[in-house]
C-alpha cells in the first residue's frame, strides 16, 4: 500500500505573520486516484498545494513524494519532481503558439529538432486522449482549448502528479464532460490528481476521495462512496446548511426595462455586444450565461448607463434613457442599483468604512454645505445586522473584511436604495457556502418585492434553479432567451457556444 502512496503530507502548518493558515495539516493521495480538496474562502486549500508545488515552503511539517522527504526552494524543483500545477488563471503567453508555450523553459528544448518535439507532443495527446492545433495562437483559442493546453504543458514536462485548481469555473459543459473523461484518462495511466473546486456535484461525480480542510485544519478524509453533498458541505461549515435553490414564484410580472437592438464596441474598436435584444419583467430574476469575455460585462454597464452604445435603445418603463449617465437616470426619478463583478475595484471603496461607502450613493441627495451622516449610521447598522456582517464595528475599513462580507455590503448598499431593477455580474463569485447561500436569498426577496434582478453567472446548476428566464450569450450575440424550467444544462452549454436557441429546437424536433 505504501509502494502506491505519490504524495504524502504530514503536520503541514504554514503562517503568514498572525494569520495561520494550515495548521497540522496530513494528507495522502495515491497513484491513480482523483483526490479534492474542499473547504470554504480562507480554509487554506491554496496555501496548502502552493506548498506542494514549491511556491510557499511550510513552517513546519513534511512533504513525501512517491517516499522521498523533499524540500522545495522553487516551483521549479517541483517541477523536476513531477509535480505539474494547472491554474485557475492560466499561465500562457498569448502571442505564442501552443508549440511555443509548451516548450517554453524546457532544458534543452531549442537544441532539440522540431520534429521530435512535435512527435512527443503527439504521442503524450494520444495517451490521454487531449488534442491541440500546435500552430495555433493563444490568443486565438477558446477557453476550453487553453485549459487543454496547460494540461499538456504539464504532461510534457513529466509530471505524473497534476494540481487542478478550480478547473472547470469558466466551462461549457461540453468542455466539462470532455475534461472529466481527460482526467480519469490520467488516473488509468497512474497519474495521481488533485483538484480544488467548490462544485460538490463535480466532486462526486468525478473523484475518488475528498479532504475537507476548515480554517487551516484536516477536518476529515473521507472516500465518495461513503458520503454526501450534505455531509460534506457540514464538514465544511461546521453544521447544517439547506443546500436548495428555490426558484419563488410571482404574480403580474411587467415589463419595465425594454433592450432594443444594442451593440457596444470595446476599447480595440470591436463589437463586444451585437444587436443584442430582451426584455426585463418586475418580480422575475433573469439568468445570464455565458462563457467569459461574450459581452456580460459590457451589458451590465450599458444597462446601467455606465459605456455609451453605438447603436440601439433603452427604454425603461416607456421613457427612453439611451446616452444617460446614471445620475441623469437616477434625477429622473428611476431607481437602478449595481453590484459589479469588481467589489472594490468598481463597487465600493476599500479604505472607506461601511458608513463612508453608504454615503457614496446619498451624498448628492442631501442639501446645504454639511453632510449628515447620522442617519446613514442608523442605516449601517441596519445593514450589518440584517446581513449578519462580521465586522468589528461600522468604521472598521471595507477592506480588511472578507470577500463574503464585503459582497454582503455592497449588496446592502445597493438593495437599500429600494430599485426597480437589481443589475448583479457574479455576486457569489469567490464566497463561500454560508455567503452564497444568503446572497441567493437576498435576490429571492427582491424579486417577491417586484424587482427586476439580472444575475449574471457561472454555475449553470444555480441559474436553472434560480431564474425565471435565462439569457444566453456567445461573442457579444444572444445565441437564445429561454424559460429556465424548460431547458437543460446541454442545451444552455450549446448556445454558449454558439448554437442557437432554435437550431437547437429543431435538431430536436428532428
Amino acid at each position: 500500500m505504501r509502494e502506491s502512496v505519490m504524495v504524502e503530507l504530514k503536520n503541514i502548518t504554514k503562517t503568514f505573520g498572525t494569520v495561520l493558515a494550515n495548521e497540522d495539516v496530513d494528507l495522502i493521495v495515491q497513484k491513480g486516484e482523483i483526490h479534492a480538496l474542499l473547504g470554504e474562502n480562507g480554509a487554506g486549500k491554496s496555501t496548502l498545494v502552493n506548498m506542494l508545488s514549491g511556491i510557499y515552503s511550510p513552517d513546519s511539517g513534511s512533504i513525501f513524494i512517491r517516499g522521498k522527504q523533499m524540500n522545495f526552494d522553487s516551483p521549479k524543483e517541483s517541477i523536476a519532481c513531477g509535480i505539474g500545477m494547472v491554474h485557475q488563471h492560466f499561465k500562457l503567453v498569448d502571442r505564442l503558439t501552443a508549440k511555443e508555450n509548451i516548450i517554453a523553459g524546457n532544458k534543452g528544448s531549442f537544441f532539440t529538432s522540431g520534429k521530435e518535439i512535435e512527435k512527443k507532443i503527439i504521442s503524450l495527446c494520444e495517451k490521454y486522449d487531449l488534442t491541440v492545433d500546435l500552430s495555433k495562437r493563444v490568443q486565438d483559442m477558446s477557453v476550453g482549448e487553453k485549459q487543454m493546453l496547460e494540461i499538456i504543458k504539464v504532461l510534457y514536462r513529466g509530471a505524473d502528479i497534476l494540481i487542478l485548481d478550480e478547473p472547470t469555473a469558466v466551462l461549457i459543459p461540453q468542455e466539462v464532460e470532455r475534461l472529466f473523461n481527460i482526467i480519469r484518462r490520467m488516473k488509468k495511466e497512474g497519474c495521481a490528481v488533485i483538484i480544488i473546486t467548490h462544485k460538490l456535484g463535480e466532486v462526486m461525480e468525478l473523484c475518488d476521495k475528498v479532504t475537507v480542510l476548515r480554517r487551516g485544519k484536516n477536518v476529515e478524509s473521507v472516500d465518495i462512496a461513503q458520503t454526501s453533498p450534505k455531509h460534506l458541505t457540514e464538514l465544511m461549515v461546521g453544521g447544517a446548511v439547506d443546500l436548495e435553490i428555490q426558484r419563488v414564484k410571482t404574480e403580474n410580472k411587467e415589463p419595465v426595462y425594454e433592450i432594443k437592438n444594442i451593440s457596444v464596441m470595446n476599447s480595440d474598436g470591436l463589437k463586444a455586444l451585437q444587436d443584442v435584444s430582451f426584455t426585463m419583467h418586475t418580480s422575475e430574476i433573469l439568468g445570464v450565461a455565458a462563457v467569459a469575455g461574450s459581452g456580460q460585462k459590457e451589458l451590465c454597464e450599458a444597462l446601467f448607463g455606465l459605456v455609451k452604445l453605438s447603436q440601439g435603445e433603452l427604454v425603461f418603463k416607456g421613457e427612453n434613457i439611451t446616452g444617460k449617465t446614471p445620475r441623469e437616470i437616477y434625477k429622473k426619478g428611476i431607481s437602478m442599483s449595481s453590484v459589479p463583478e469588481d467589489r472594490l475595484g468598481m463597487g465600493l471603496v476599500g479604505s472607506m468604512d461601511i458608513v463612508d461607502n453608504l454615503l457614496l450613493k446619498e451624498y448628492y441627495t442631501q442639501k446645504g454645505l454639511f453632510i449628515n451622516r447620522k442617519p446613514l449610521k442608523e442605516k449601517a447598522k441596519e445593514l450589518v445586522n440584517r446581513l449578519q456582517v462580521s465586522t468589528p464595528g461600522i468604521h472598521h475599513p471595507v477592506k480588511q473584511l472578507s470577500g463574503g462580507n464585503i459582497q454582503k455590503v455592497l449588496l446592502g448598499r445597493e438593495i437599500y436604495l429600494e430599485p426597480d431593477v437589481l443589475i448583479t455580474s457574479y455576486p457569489v463569485r469567490g464566497l463561500d457556502i454560508g455567503a452564497t447561500y444568503q446572497i441567493y436569498d437576498l435576490l429571492n426577496e427582491q424579486k417577491k418585492k417586484g424587482v427586476s434582478v439580472l444575475f449574471v453567472g457561472e454555475d449553470l446548476d444555480v441559474l436553472l434553479n434560480l431564474s425565471d428566464r435565462i439569457l444566453v450569450l456567445c461573442d457579444g450575440k444572444v445565441t437564445g432567451l429561454v424559460d429556465a424550467k424548460n431547458t437543460t444544462k446541454e442545451e444552455i452549454g450549446m448556445m454558449m457556444a454558439g448554437h442557437t436557441q432554435e437550431t437547437i429546437q429543431n435538431k430536436g424536433g428532428a
